[in-house]
């Protein structure tokens, strides 16, 4: 099976502990990843309520796995006796620690440097941004050549490509421990330079913004544009996309990309989306955004 290997490569990987700050969709998912692949796995987040609901995520998602014939019960079993669960940031001391916290540059760095502060040299800082660059977060941070980004997409425990970003301060040795630590758990790692949007999002910008400008200039309904994309070939039309990662998430992507590359014209933040992120309506996360959602 796929993860008895990924727990091979992961008994030959130097990184043998992870941390993985914020508990949101994104964080539980690579803490989800991280525990089955066999690495211990701290999973913190600030907030308790949040806490509680990643761990009943994955349970979840262990508990599908086994009704699906993927897992047995044992390794479900295993994997969440891995994970240790809290609120306590001082408990984040692991060989990698990956922040998944809002997309404020301000509130990684002061992260960071928290957790420098208590884990050796030799700790790898990686942040999962889709956009922030990654050499101004390295900047603030102590040894900044071992930070870098491992930026995994949304469902973490499903989708395989993780960019690794490499900053300004990176170096090699930091990259390659990344790298390994990715084909580890079972995912494709791509290696990029630090630019706006990284690679994915630098080219996906077109897909969300053009979608969104049909909607306003021909008038088109989220539906029609997205089983217009869906029938081209897209495994996900672009608003059901959207509503997925969090629109208040997409918008900010598109205003980091738009900023740190001059404001061309080609990639103005959509309006449409401002006035969804102004009215709270930011996808399956709030019940609504481009489609209504049935609040658990």
């Amino acid at each position: 099976m796929e993860w008895k290997r990924c727990k091979y490569l992961a008994a030959m990987n130097t990184i043998k502990s992870v941390a993985v700050c914020g508990a949101g969709t994104m964080g539980s998912g690579i803490a989800q990843v991280a525990a089955m692949a066999g690495y211990t796995t701290i999973q913190m987040d600030v907030h308790e309520p949040t806490l509680a609901k990643s761990k009943e995520l994955i349970h979840k998602n262990l508990r599908f796995l086994v009704n699906k014939g993927k897992l047995i019960q044992a390794e479900m079993d295993a994997c969440i006796n891995r994970i240790h669960f809290t609120t306590e940031t001082s408990a984040c001391k692991a060989d990698l620690i990956i922040e998944a916290i809002i997309e404020k540059e301000e509130a990684k760095i002061n992260l960071f440097q928290l957790l420098a502060g208590i884990n050796p040299e030799t700790t790898l800082f990686a942040t999962n941004t889709s956009s922030i660059s990654i050499s101004r977060i390295a900047h603030h941070i102590p040894h900044p050549e071992r930070v870098l980004g491992i930026h995994f997409f949304n469902p973490a425990p499903l989708m395989k490509l993780v960019e690794v970003v490499s900053g300004k301060q990176s170096n090699s040795a930091s990259i390659d421990k990344a790298v390994n630590w990715v084909k580890a758990v079972g995912k494709t790692p791509i290696v990029c330079k630090d630019a706006p949007g990284f690679v994915v999002n630098r080219v996906a910008r077109h897909y969300y913004l053009e979608s969104m400008k049909a909607m306003q200039e021909h008038k088109m309904l989220p539906e029609e544009v997205d089983r217009l994309m869906e029938s081209s070939g897209f495994k996900m039309g672009p608003c059901k996309l959207m509503d997925l990662i969090g629109i208040d998430i997409n918008f900010g992507v598109s205003q980091i990309v738009w900023n740190d590359l001059g404001k061309p014209i080609r990639l103005t933040p959509s309006t449409l989306q401002q006035a969804k992120v102004e009215a709270g309506e930011l996808g399956r996360k709030t019940g609504k955004g481009f489609y209504s959602y049935q609040q658990d």
